[in-house]
């Protein structure tokens, strides 16, 4: 590498100028001709693998951006917000897309929505390609990405508001409460209501992991152990939740209680446990996630974490908005959630 190359990109705060980041000192950094640089971008298979992986570090530590667009309008603002969500088929997402849209609409732009599937690679894949088109913001959903992710979206010097979490090291700007703060509520709201051998019914997602934590902790401290756990595929189906407590019970008949990281999957335990004839919840509580506009309607009325999914969507886009005219944002906005008892538990 050109490290004196790369020191002239660098601005007098030290940190790379997407703006100046062009093709020619991606070039320079890589130590081979601009030619070869856009043909490792646009037709990698014809260049060398050696040649190959010195362009791509040459990228990445550059923060260079290929742009879609014509010179003149690259440097223009492109009135476009990237949203990023693990899917759309997860109504607990709806709220938040609606009310981010909105507000963003409202302010002049427009939201471009991309669906990672729950997989880190996607995500990756997915702002590469939203870098490209040079976004004025960028929202994610949760705080997990590839390392690659993380610093070309911190290269790319734009705002970034990542929601449904909160970490101690966000990339940018952060959205959300927290999982295991859930978990510790949930426990606490079972053993006080004297339920012991409690089981945990879950999908493969990693913030339904992290509630689990704080779910098990919070019933470690009184001398409480979850009597089984069983995680199931993404995503989350009422027939997930009854398959799910048809095997937990298999291995532990006396439960008397199921944690569902999802009021989708509780639907399904809710109903699997009457088609048994499980009293809910005499003979087996139910807790479900999200407060679905089902949730208080099902039999009996499930017991959920309610989270104001809109307030996190306004929340997010406000901070684009409010960064992007040189504002002061907080790294963290802790938003919050709710445990909602009803007849379940």
């Amino acid at each position: 590498m050109d490290k004196t190359a790369l020191r002239r990109l660098r601005t007098a705060g030290g940190e790379l100028s997407v703006s100046g980041a062009t093709l020619a000192d991606v070039a320079r950094v890589a130590g081979v001709s601009p030619i070869t640089v856009s043909r490792a971008l646009n037709q990698p298979q014809l260049v060398r693998p050696h040649t190959l992986a010195r362009v791509q570090a040459a990228v990445t530590e550059t923060g260079y951006v290929r742009s879609l667009q014509g010179g003149a309008l690259a440097a223009a603002r492109s009135r476009l917000v990237s949203l990023v969500l693990p899917s759309i088929g997860t109504p607990i997402f709806a709220d938040m897309v609606q009310a981010a849209s909105e507000q963003l609409t409202a302010a002049g732009y427009q939201v471009l929505l991309g669906l990672s599937s729950y997989e880190a690679w996607r995500e990756e894949l997915l702002v590469d390609t939203i870098l490209s088109r040079r976004p004025d913001g960028v929202i994610l959903t949760g705080a997990l990405h590839t390392d690659h992710t993380r610093r070309r979206l911190q290269a790319a010097r734009v705002p970034v508001v990542e929601t449904w979490d909160l970490t101690p090291s966000p990339v940018d700007m952060m959205v959300g409460f927290s999982h295991e703060e859930v978990g510790h509520a949930i426990a606490r709201h079972l053993l006080e209501r004297g339920y012991r051998r409690i089981a945990i019914l879950a999908v493969d997602d990693p913030r339904a992991a992290r509630r689990n934590q704080g779910l098990q902790a919070g019933l470690s401290r009184h001398g409480v152990a979850v009597a089984a756990l069983e995680v199931m595929p993404l995503p989350s189906t009422f027939a997930l939740g009854r398959d799910g407590l048809a095997a937990l019970l298999a291995r532990q008949p006396d439960l008397d209680a199921v944690v569902c990281s999802s009021d989708t999957l509780a639907h399904g335990v809710l109903t699997e446990a009457i088609a048994r004839g499980l009293a809910v919840p005499a003979r087996l509580a139910v807790i479900g996630f999200g407060d679905l506009n089902f949730a208080a309607r099902t039999h009996p009325p499930l017991s959920t974490v309610r989270v104001d999914g809109a307030n996190i969507g306004r929340r997010a886009a406000q901070a684009i908005l409010d960064r992007i005219d040189g504002k002061a944002v907080p790294a963290q906005t802790d938003t919050g959630f709710a445990l909602v008892q009803r007849g379940s538990t």
